[in-house]
């Protein structure tokens, strides 16, 4: 699929975030929507990129999440991180490098499947990405150059939170009631976010793979920001 254009979609679907998701990754996550004003253009300022889920499938991870008790289920949508919580202190350079990024990508399918743990390094459970694991990889790497590059103290491991820092039992019963857990779907943009001074998460910008920059185009829906568009064919889930 020939990449021309970057929708940039600033602004418009602003995400109130709860903390962090607390594993090896140290993933942004995401809660209840409000109006977030640009970040300062000069100041220090920490941002991630995320890959977001089709409604069904966030909405059915959801549900299983909050079935192992794990606090931040009704906060933490869906997601795949790209890259997590970075500093930089130039936002526009970090913005025109997302952006570069994502017009170079082109859409690419996921295949999500099964379980895996951080323990004992770290209290959490999650679904193995199968089909677009490397996808991510590339684009991990791609994006965690030039402003937003650094060391990261864990290997990047594309992942899907499923339960973290809930009781050992818990986390035991979500690592086998989903060890047949599969969903397919295609991936179409990617979100990027600012940790802002509250220590929330904001949806800075969502960009579309694979497209021109548009610095005005405006998402009509009003949505969350929490998921991505997700054209092509249905997700499918078991």
């Amino acid at each position: 699929m020939p990449s021309s254009k970057v929708t940039a979609r600033e602004g418009s679907r602003s995400t109130q975030v709860a903390g962090m998701s607390g594993n090896p990754q140290g993933d942004p996550t995401a809660g209840t929507g409000r109006e977030g004003a640009a970040p300062p253009r000069t100041e220090h300022i920490s941002v991630g990129v995320i890959l977001g889920f089709p409604p069904e499938v966030a909405e059915e991870l959801q549900r299983w999440r909050a079935s192992f008790g794990d606090p931040l289920a009704d906060v933490v949508p869906a997601h795949i991180t790209l890259v997590t919580t970075t500093p930089t202190r130039d936002w526009e350079a970090t913005r025109e490098h997302v952006r570069e990024v994502a017009r170079r990508q082109s859409p690419f399918m996921v295949t999500i499947a099964g379980t895996g743990t951080f323990r004992p390094v770290s209290p959490v459970v999650f679904i193995n990405v199968e089909d677009g694991f490397e996808d991510c990889v590339e684009l991990h790497e791609k994006l965690q150059q030039g402003p937003l590059q650094r060391e990261l103290p864990f290997a990047y491991h594309p992942h899907v939170t499923i339960a973290h820092d809930v009781a050992p039992e818990s986390l035991d019963e979500a690592e086998t009631v989903l060890k047949n857990y599969k969903a397919t779907f295609p991936v179409v943009s990617m979100g990027l976010y600012e940790h802002d001074a509250d220590g929330i998460w904001q949806l800075r910008e969502e960009l579309d793979f694979g497209t021109e920059t548009d610095d005005h185009a405006v998402c009509p829906d009003g949505g969350t920001g929490t998921v991505p568009k997700t054209g092509g064919p249905a997700a499918t889930s078991h």
